[in-house]
C-alpha cells in the first residue's frame, strides 16, 4: 500500500531505524502516511543515553513520555519528565532529551510542519550545537550520557 492510501499505521507498517540517540518508530511522515504537517516518532532510549543540546530550524516540536522519565531540557531549563507529560520546543529553540536512569526512555516526538519548502529543507535538522561553547558546560556535575556513535 502506498503512504498516499494509508490510513491507519499498525505496528508492522511503522518504519524502524537507529540513529546516534534512539531506536525509532516513524509512525506519521510523508513517506509512510500522505502527512503534511505532522511527523510522528516514537523514540526508545537505553538508559544512561541522550539527544544533547540540538535545535530544528523551521519545526517546532512536542516531547511525550510513555514510559520513563526523561531529563528534557527546553533552552537552559530542564524539568524531569514522567509518562504523561510533555514538552513544548518552538521552532529554532535549542533543547535535549537525556535519560540518566536505569530504565529505558519511551517518548513520542512529534513535529510540524512535516514538509518543509525547497529553500527551508537545505537548513540541517536536527541541528546539533552540544558542541559549542554556550552548551557544552550546561549540564555540568550532572550525570554524564551517551550516544551510540
Amino acid at each position: 500500500m502506498s503512504a498516499s492510501d494509508r490510513r491507519f499505521v499498525q505496528i508492522a507498517d511503522a518504519l524502524r531505524e537507529a540513529n546516534a540517540w534512539t531506536n525509532n518508530e516513524w509512525l506519521c511522515r510523508p513517506d509512510v502516511v500522505a502527512a503534511e504537517k505532522l511527523l510522528l516518532v516514537r523514540a526508545n532510549m537505553d538508559p544512561m543515553h541522550c539527544h544533547p543540546f540540538h535545535f530544528h530550524p523551521h519545526r517546532e516540536e512536542i516531547i511525550y513520555v510513555i514510559y520513563g522519565r526523561a531529563e528534557q531540557w527546553v533552552g537552559r531549563e530542564y524539568r524531569i519528565l514522567r509518562a504523561g507529560e510533555m514538552a513544548h520546543i518552538p521552532a529554532g529553540t535549542i533543547h535535549a532529551t537525556y535519560n540518566p536512569h536505569a530504565e529505558p526512555l519511551v517518548f513520542l516526538a512529534i513535529l510540524s510542519p512535516a514538509r518543509l519548502p525547497d529553500d527551508l529543507a537545505v537548513a540541517p535538522d536536527p541541528n546539533d550545537v552540544s558542541a559549542s561553547a554556550a552548551w557544552v558546560s550546561v549540564r555540568q556535575g550532572m550525570t554524564a550520557c551517551v550516544t551510540r556513535t
